[in-house]
């Protein structure tokens, strides 16, 4: 298995060089200028690379996400009308050489605040969400977390055991009474994905990071990458990061309207399977459980990290946690996703 953080070792920049230069010949091109890392994370690093063909994307993932470069090959195979072709790629390593997308959603939003845009997005995600509920063992086997509603207990029962992630009596942390009192309300989140697993809505591809700098507009036509932080799971978890993405880019007052005007043109296919009273209730269901999955997500990367940049996500897993016991107990309220 690769290093979690595989372009913090020294050799890694000159070997992904001759790799990049190695596949641009390849395809008939030659790289013209400097490569320019705009961004080196724990879980991916991207590079700029400028041809004479044009810009192209060389994107490396690290040992947290090695499911993303033979997803986004299926990806592109099953719905190339949506994702992003790989012009080139190394599963091993988790390399692959993406081509120039065009503006993102989020070039259009911030510049106009013109939110109307996800009306068209949504549908189309809803749509690729649909067709990808066909293909979950498939998914599963090159490496996709399971994340289905079947499994999120266990995985609350791992994070109130991860006491290095939930930093008890630290700060960042959780105190023991918020310890305590998570473990009581065990039972009732199981009882949530029970009762989220009632409505029969097929697990499927859950995006993970669906905001609006994930997916490029160009011609009108949306564009989903970025699949790293993907998952099976319940298709309604995506929509949490689409509210938090309105109020980073307009304004969480302003955001809470444009979530409300945006929602139906995503429930309406889902129709097939409930009322849209009963996928309204759903997707205030699973607002809740994401939290949890998303915790859980967090608690997995903290594994593989040390030193300063564990240090820099150990809020994550515990504000999380404080989240999902403030709603549950009803100090907090999720207003906000609306009635």
């Amino acid at each position: 298995m690769r290093p979690a953080i595989p372009w913090s070792q020294a050799g890694w920049l000159d070997e992904a060089r001759a790799w990049i230069h190695q596949r641009v010949e390849q395809l008939g091109g030659h790289v013209t200028g400097p490569l320019e890392q705009p961004h080196s994370y724990p879980w991916s690093t991207v590079l700029h690379v400028p041809t004479d063909q044009g810009k192209v994307y060389f994107k490396a993932v690290s040992g947290l996400d090695p499911h993303e470069v033979p997803l986004n090959l299926a990806l592109a195979q099953w719905r190339p009308d949506c994702t992003l072709p790989v012009l080139a790629s190394d599963i091993d390593r988790g390399w692959m050489l993406l081509p120039e997308g065009g503006p993102t959603l989020r070039s259009f939003i911030r510049a106009d605040k013109d939110t109307s845009r996800w009306l068209t997005v949504l549908p189309v995600y809803a749509d690729l969400q649909l067709e990808l509920a066909h293909h979950v063992e498939e998914m599963l086997a090159l490496g996709v977390p399971d994340r289905r509603l079947d499994q999120l207990p266990a995985l609350y029962e791992t994070l109130l055991g991860a006491t290095d992630s939930l930093r008890i009596g630290q700060t960042p942390g959780i105190t023991a009474d918020e310890h305590r009192r998570l473990e009581a309300v065990a039972p009732r989140f199981a009882e949530m994905c029970q009762a989220l697993a009632s409505f029969g809505l097929p697990a499927t591809l859950d995006h993970g990071d669906f905001h609006d700098a994930n997916v490029f507009f160009p011609g009108g036509r949306p564009i989903f990458f970025d699949w790293g932080d993907s998952a099976i799971g319940h298709p309604f978890f995506s929509l949490r990061t689409v509210l938090v993405s309105l109020e980073n880019s307009i304004g969480e007052e302003e955001a809470a309207t444009a979530f409300a005007q945006a929602l139906p043109s995503y429930l309406k296919p889902w129709t097939r399977y409930a009322s849209l009273a009963e996928l309204h209730e759903a997707r205030r269901l699973a607002y809740l459980v994401c939290v949890i999955k998303l915790a859980g997500n967090y608690h997995r990367m903290l594994q593989a990290l040390n030193g300063p940049v564990r240090e820099e996500y150990a809020h994550t897993v515990p504000s999380l946690m404080q989240e999902f016991l403030g709603e549950v107990e009803g100090t907090t309220s999720y207003s906000r996703i609306g009635s």
